[in-house]
Order: structure tokens, then sequence, then C-alpha cells
């Protein structure tokens, strides 16, 4: 297995480090504005990519189909 050094790791590490924290923050606004949950939303958003945004676009869909 091939080391990467960590002068061509950084710029991996800080987009990844973007991301997370651009969902888990658009994850915990969008939870507090419709009222369900923010922090853990905003937190698990935090934690792993895309998992959380996919979960919460089907419980949105599933709700909003269920109200129907």
């Amino acid at each position: 297995m091939n080391k990467i050094p960590l002068q061509e790791a950084w710029p991996i590490l800080i987009a990844c480090g973007v991301l997370l924290l651009c969902q888990g923050t658009l994850l915990f606004l969008d939870a507090r504005k419709r009222g369900g949950k923010a922090w853990f939303w905003g937190l698990w958003g935090l934690i792993q990519f895309p998992m959380p945004t996919i979960t919460y676009a089907l419980l949105l869909w599933w709700k909003k189909r269920k109200r129907k």
C-alpha cells in the first residue's frame, strides 16, 4: 500500500472538512426551519457524507407523501 505524502493530502482533507461542514450546516438549518431535531441532523451531517443528506431527503419525501 502506497502512503500519500502529507503535502498532497492537505487539499483533500480541507475539501472533505468543508464538505462535511456545509452539509451539517444545511441539514441543521433546514431541520430547524421545519421543526425536526435540528441538532441530530446537524451533528450527523458533520460526521459522514452523503448518507445523512440522502436519509433526510427520503424522510422529507416520505412525510410529504404520507400527508397526501
